[in-house]
């Protein structure tokens, strides 16, 4: 059974063609878009949000440990 719906595959598209003609704009930012793996990622995210068949994102990792200062200690 296929991973990705058609509507996926067309934003992925889109993107990929928007990204090569340089019109492709990330996020609140606005900067041009030129990375493969970035065009693919907001293709996804917009077929994802319209409802397409997308499987769902990955959890990004978080960073482990305290984050307070350190201090050395005393002998």
């Amino acid at each position: 059974m296929a991973k990705y719906g058609k509507k996926a595959q067309q934003k992925v598209e889109r993107a990929m063609h928007e990204r090569k003609h340089g019109t492709l704009r990330s996020g609140r930012s606005g900067k041009r878009v030129t990375s493969r793996k970035q065009a693919i990622a907001i293709g996804l995210s917009e077929a994802r949000r319209e409802g397409g068949k997308v499987p769902r994102k990955r959890g990004g990792r978080t960073r482990q440990g305290g984050g307070g200062t350190r201090t050395s200690r005393k002998k």
